[in-house]
């Protein structure tokens, strides 16, 4: 026959009740901020909004894109494209210079002195406008830039200040602004004649053709007192 066990005795300190664990504290953002999760990708969440961008722009033009639009195609949340590149108008600068990269291109076109330089400034004009990838969304800035004055302000921004004004600065040469633009009007007459318009037989011309024929105009545009 077992004997009855003897009553525990109650500890002398006993444990405390566990209190329950504090729920995380949730920051709140403010307007246009994003998330900490939405911004670890860094850089290449703005490579992939940029391009995005440039993507929606091509397709629908400047007046039927949207941020909404374009974080929608790039999958992010339109608070972080506005975070990233502020309004509309600077996200279709960004999207156009993915295609010009002028930071690129200005060295190359006066790396080697005024010499050829013409010819250069052309075979970089002309190439950026065959390549299919790049032609969509300049196409989009030409046509827009004829009824839209935030469109006409990134031409000029990009094509006239940040690569022909440039390029005459870098050569030492009088007057660069006006000669920059006389360049500028020529390249883009030629751009909205061959790939907007498309007359004939400027159209269907062979590109090393046109280079032949414009290089000495720009040369002379660039670099003759």
């Amino acid at each position: 026959m077992t004997e009855p066990s003897e009553p525990t005795e109650p500890s002398a300190h006993p444990e405390p009740p566990a209190e329950p664990s504090a729920a995380p504290v949730k920051r709140r953002r403010g307007p246009g901020r994003p998330r900490q999760d939405e911004t670890e990708d860094g850089p290449g969440t703005q490579e992939r909004i940029r391009l995005a961008a440039r993507e929606v722009f091509a397709e629908r033009g400047y007046d039927k894109t949207s941020v909404r639009g374009v974080a929608k195609v790039a999958g992010v949340d339109p608070a972080l494209v506005h975070h990233y590149f502020g309004s509309k108008d600077d996200l279709f600068a960004a999207a156009i210079e993915v295609s010009m990269e002028p930071a690129l291109v200005v060295p190359a076109i006066v790396g080697d002195g005024p010499e050829g330089i013409g010819e250069r400034l052309a075979r970089y004009f002309l190439g950026i406008w065959e390549n299919p990838a790049s032609r969509a969304p300049l196409l989009a800035v030409i046509r827009s830039a004829l009824t839209h004055e935030a469109a006409a302000k990134v031409l000029r921004g990009l094509i006239l200040r940040r690569v022909l004004e440039r390029v005459a600065a870098d050569l030492d040469v009088p007057d660069p602004t006006l000669r920059a633009e006389l360049a500028a009007s020529h390249m883009i007459g030629i751009a909205l004649l061959r790939y907007v318009v498309r007359v004939e037989p400027l159209a269907s011309a062979d590109p090393e053709t046109i280079v032949a024929l414009v290089a000495p105009t720009l040369q002379r545009y660039l670099t003759e007192e």
